[in-house]
């Protein structure tokens, strides 16, 4: 916690610092200059204590900012009497959520310039881009480099990013159900619908965890497994399905690690390929596992938890999920498994 005020606290004094070297470096251009302004102190909180709240986003940032100080400034032209700083700020917020860039610093920018309305008035429009949006902009541009610079993500999401570990994820709610709940909730403002999503995630693995004690893959998974190498021949393959009813069969390779995973389904497609005549099948080029199997690229390991593992098996359709110990494969997981540790744990039931 220590660490994180005096990092926040570093950035927000090297972003005033910057801007305002900035500010008396630069001569003026008409009227057009760059001055400091008391709402970016606000921005620079945001933009370096908080960087992945929604209304610290440079979008929010600089155009919340640079329009407040717009609508300011054509009420202050229209209307310069007692009632024009809340009627300045009541517009830039309104303007604001119009443009889907809620600041709050935009209203202190609103109500600054209200309440000194003289240079406002004589630098026009130009007051919304020097020195609101140009100086909000150098701030958030310093915000960029310093928060990557320290590890953290700024701005926090890219538009078309897809979450890392969807698989993990299970709840089943789309993102307009969870925009819903947002604004059922009035709190779009303060939390994104991608947020609200890895937070549920993350409490439904820790309630799937407490539900199953914490019991890891290692304890419930398979371990006396039947395997095939990579050069098997796929009749070799069908054999090992028919003698021994499994629904799975992972390919291992000399030195014990994973290769794939055939399933039934592999082997049916690789018979009705369009291009394999089953009447000649003995004269075709010999169909190994390897070539068959699919590649186990979602495997999990050893001590994670059995809670992490049921959305790909319950929602995702995962029939077996492979459970490695470093680079060999430990075991296999199937719903077979996660029934049996339901039916261990259950009380016994009376019937009437």
């Amino acid at each position: 916690m220590a660490r994180e005020v005096w990092r926040a606290s570093a950035g927000v004094a090297l972003g005033i610092a910057l801007c305002a070297a900035l500010a008396s470096a630069m001569p003026a251009f008409g009227t057009i200059h760059l001055a400091l302004i008391a709402p970016l102190g606000a921005t620079a909180v945001l933009a370096f204590a908080v960087p992945n709240a929604p209304l610290a986003q440079p979008w929010s940032a600089v155009v919340g900012n640079s329009l407040s100080a717009l609508v300011a400034v054509l009420v202050l032209s229209f209307y310069p009497g007692d009632w024009a700083a809340p009627l300045a700020v009541g517009f830039a917020i309104a303007a604001m959520m119009a443009a889907r860039a809620l600041h709050p610093p935009g209203g202190a920018v609103a109500l600054l310039a209200a309440l000194n309305p003289g240079p406002v008035l004589e630098a026009g429009p130009f007051f919304a881009l020097a020195p609101v949006g140009l100086m909000t902009a150098v701030l958030v541009g310093a915000a960029i480099l310093f928060n990557r610079a320290t590890g953290r993500v700024y701005p926090f999401r890219q538009t078309g990013e897809k979450p890392t570990e969807v698989e993990e994820i299970r709840l089943g709610l789309g993102e307009e159900e969870l925009a819903a709940l947002l604004q059922t909730y009035r709190q779009s403002s303060n939390i994104g619908v991608a947020d609200l999503g890895r937070l549920l995630a993350a409490a439904e693995r820790k309630a799937a965890n407490h539900r199953f004690d914490n019991v890891s893959c290692a304890e419930i998974m398979t371990q006396q497994l039947v395997t095939v190498a990579p050069e098997a021949d796929i009749r070799q393959v069908a054999r090992l399905f028919r003698q021994h009813r499994i629904k799975s069969l992972p390919v291992v390779d000399a030195q014990g690690r994973l290769a794939g995973l055939i399933l039934q389904a592999d082997i049916i497609e690789a018979l009705t390929a369009s291009k394999l005549d089953l009447r000649i099948v003995g004269r075709v080029p010999k169909i190994t596992a390897g070539s068959i199997a699919r590649a186990a690229d979602r495997s999990t390991t050893t001590n994670t938890p059995v809670g992490q593992i049921l959305n790909r098996l319950a929602v995702q359709g995962t029939e077996t999920v492979t459970v490695m110990a470093d680079e060999r494969l430990a075991g296999v997981i199937t719903r077979s498994d996660i029934m049996q540790l339901l039916l261990a744990e259950a009380p016994d039931r009376k019937t009437a």
